[in-house]
């Protein structure tokens, strides 16, 4: 987002309000999506993101610095990772994989919200043309594709993001755990691609694909107003 600024792609209006989003997203959505791995943790009998604090809704306990300053950079990135203890679950791969994935399920209903009030404000925006329902239209349109690309990003296969735990639901013990050995030399190497732009297209692919849907599915109660009306 505010990348776009500094190069100049869009209108200033449309890349600040893209910007506000961004933050919007770091402090307000970005501890949901955190919140949501503890608390299924914490369900599914691990009581570690509570003990560490992670059992909460202040974006002070979960915000990354890096990670945030690439959602306002470039529209996706990451939180800290919540500290949960695998031993401690019935099923320990099952575990993992199913807290992981919460983040980013509760990025993509968080999506749907956004879109549903943007869709909102824009029939009131048609018949009224206030300025702050135009703003407001494309303030949560903005929200929810970065909450969807949140939920792209996440569940790459890659340590530390969630999609690395779903992996080791899918593949034998003893590959993840040589793969996990390059951690931090994968996730380099992944941020050299995204600064280069090479991930740039398949990320755009997968959230232009969820977008879609997301929008078809927010689109239908208003469809069905009109059609009542």
């Amino acid at each position: 987002m505010l990348l776009d600024l500094i190069t100049g792609k869009g209108d200033m209006m449309t890349v600040l309000i893209g910007l506000m989003a961004s933050v919007f997203v770091v402090f307000c959505t970005l501890p949901i999506h955190e919140f949501a791995h503890a608390f299924i943790a914490t369900k599914l009998g691990d009581d570690t993101p509570e003990r560490k604090g992670r059992l909460t809704l202040n974006p002070l306990a979960h915000i990354d610095m890096m990670g945030a300053l690439m959602i306002i950079l470039v529209g996706f990135g990451y939180a800290k990772p919540v500290p949960v203890n695998a031993r401690r679950f019935k099923n320990p791969k099952a575990g993992m994989a199913i807290t992981a994935l919460a983040g980013p399920v509760s990025n993509l209903l968080m999506a749907l919200v956004f879109v549903l009030l943007s869709n909102l404000a824009t029939v009131f925006y048609v018949k009224t043309g206030a300025l702050v329902l135009s703003v407001s239209r494309t303030f949560f349109y903005y929200a929810a594709i970065i909450n969807v690309s949140l939920a792209v990003f996440n569940l790459l296969p890659i340590p530390p993001l969630d999609g690395s735990k779903i992996l080791a639901l899918i593949i034998p013990a003893k590959y993840y755990f040589k793969y996990m050995q390059y951690e931090r030399y994968v996730i380099l190497a992944v941020f050299a691609l995204i600064l280069i732009g090479v991930l740039d297209a398949p990320l755009a692919f997968l959230t232009d694909g969820i977008m879609s849907i997301i929008n078809k599915i927010a689109w239908l109660p208003f469809r069905l107003y009109f059609k009542l009306a």
